[in-house]
């Protein structure tokens, strides 16, 4: 039988001491606790702030003393008293070892007059004294002949009642009044701060004389029958147990499920994204992106050495590659196309997949097999790799988030609802949209939110309608539209967690402790 486990108490004697003799070293050197039920056998109660006082020690040597008492069951009762104390600013205490400007001004401005330059070079504070002077009617200024100010003296003497208030501040002395109290804190002469004192009583079970409580039913206990007259410490059923260690999500995988929480809820189904490895056709060709685009270079994209290339028409309908390959050349479905060369060995490079939408394009060829059409809304959040330049904001690799919407009748208007929708549920209300370019998407559109912590229009999103030369090749009808949208994981990641170098989030240098550290993530508010 376990009880919850606390150092034992040393047993206290009932020794009576002068406590008019004990000095700081003898307080620090007997044990505090006895101090403190001493004083209660004779007064009943006391105040801590009094106590502490009266042995000549800090307060906060009898708070830990009254703490370690309450540990004890019924030995003491004590009460919270909150104090406020006004305390003197730094320009409170020049005041009170100098006196007041307006004081000070007085008293260098002799019976004759002075001028008013001569006065303001004599301190720094002169200007506010000569102001408060004169308010207070203390002195006055007038012109002479030449234009001059001139300080005079408008009665025989006065009294510094600003020093005198500060120094019963600093004394305790006395209790301000409301006003004397408002006008010091207008001024700056004075701070308020509260202290917390205690009000000790005796308990119910009071004793000078303290017995440790066991915190164990032991064997020595039960075979010497100590158990039956022992004080054991009563169970803290409210204690806090150890911390179990267990697995802890980072936070990118925090944000990702809430992500996924949310489109489901949306009625969105995730696609399997599975190839970090897509060939040229599926990440570039498939969604009508011309062969001779900057982001084909290898300054872009990170190209497979091995295997090299995929031999697409083993994977693809040789008719789906054919009609693909004339919308490049030639146009089709109402477009001219690119009027340039295609190379099905170009289109069959491996390389590591730039975005998901090559997902989206397998999704939607898939999609277009099935009879009768079925609409359909897909999403993905995976790995995508790109060749740039590493900074506080940009990885090779990353995470993106992409939904599809497939069906007939819809438009720009659907797509705006959509992304609201969406970017509402993460609690991003304030959104802008901006025309864009997207080889394959048009019209196209860049996403912007107002941040209120960053207090700026950040873009958080790409989106448009799949062009037609990019679904009827796949076998799409005619007529259906396919909105797409997308965003990184890392930057609304970053930006809930309040980090500011995304190498801090991801990466060989990141803090381990930050993972344990990260909440649960509910995205309803950045």
């Amino acid at each position: 039988m376990n009880h919850q486990s606390t150092p034992p108490a040393e047993k206290l004697s009932n020794t009576r001491f002068d406590l008019e003799k004990l000095n700081n070293k003898a307080v620090i050197l007997m044990d505090i606790q006895s101090a403190i039920l001493h004083e209660l056998d004779i007064t009943n109660e006391f105040r801590s702030d009094v106590l502490a006082s009266k042995l000549g020690v800090d307060h906060q040597v009898i708070v830990g003393g009254i703490k370690s008492l309450e540990n004890y069951n019924g030995i003491i009762k004590c009460e919270n008293i909150t104090e406020v104390l006004l305390l003197l600013t730094e320009e409170g205490e020049e005041i009170l070892n100098n006196g007041s400007h307006e004081y000070r001004v007085y008293c260098a401005v002799p019976g004759s007059g002075v001028a008013q330059s001569d006065i303001l070079k004599i301190f720094p504070s002169a200007k506010i004294g000569i102001s408060k002077a004169l308010a207070l009617k203390w002195i006055k200024l007038t012109k002479t002949e030449d234009g001059t100010p001139y300080l005079y003296r408008l009665i025989p003497e006065v009294n510094d009642d600003v020093q005198q208030l500060l120094s019963e501040v600093k004394q305790s002395t006395c209790s301000l009044s409301d006003n004397d109290k408002s006008q010091l804190k207008k001024r700056k002469l004075v701070n308020e701060s509260k202290r917390t004192l205690y009000l000790v009583r005796q308990g119910p079970a009071f004793s000078t004389n303290l017995s440790a409580e066991e915190t164990d039913l032991s064997s020595d206990l039960l075979s010497s029958g100590e158990w039956q007259t022992a004080r054991f410490k009563a169970y803290n059923f409210d204690a806090l147990g150890a911390t179990l260690p267990s697995g802890h999500l980072h936070p990118l995988l925090c944000v990702r499920a809430e992500f996924c929480r949310i489109l489901c809820d949306m009625g969105f189904s995730e696609m399997p994204t599975n190839n970090y490895v897509e060939s040229s056709f599926w990440n570039f060709d498939s969604l009508f992106q011309p062969q001779q685009h900057p982001a084909r270079d290898a300054h872009d994209t990170f190209f497979v050495s091995d295997p090299m290339f995929t031999d697409v028409n083993k994977t693809v309908d040789a008719s789906y590659v054919d009609k693909v390959r004339t919308v490049h050349t030639q146009g089709a479905f109402g477009s001219r196309g690119y009027q340039s060369n295609w190379s099905m060995k170009e289109a069959e490079k491996n390389v590591l997949r730039t975005h998901t939408t090559a997902v989206s394009a397998r999704m939607l060829y898939a999609l277009a097999k099935k009879t009768p059409f079925t609409p359909a809304k897909y999403y993905s959040i995976d790995r995508v790799f790109r060749n740039e330049n590493l900074d506080a904001t940009h990885l090779a690799e990353f995470h993106q988030v992409e939904g599809v919407v497939a069906d007939f009748g819809l438009g720009l208007s659907h797509l705006k609802a959509v992304i609201r929708t969406f970017f509402a549920k993460l609690g991003l209300h304030q959104l802008r949209f901006k025309p864009a370019y997207n080889p394959y998407t048009e019209p196209s559109m860049e996403v912007f939110s107002y941040h209120p912590g960053l207090k700026k229009w950040i873009e958080i999103g790409n989106s448009g309608l799949f062009r037609p030369e990019m679904l009827r090749p796949m076998g799409l009808p005619e007529g259906l539209s396919v909105l797409g949208w997308g965003l990184s994981l890392e930057r609304p990641t970053m930006i809930r967690y309040g980090y500011k170098n995304i190498r801090d989030l991801v990466g060989p240098k990141i803090d381990l402790n930050m993972i344990y550290k990260t909440p649960l993530c509910r995205m309803d508010k950045f």
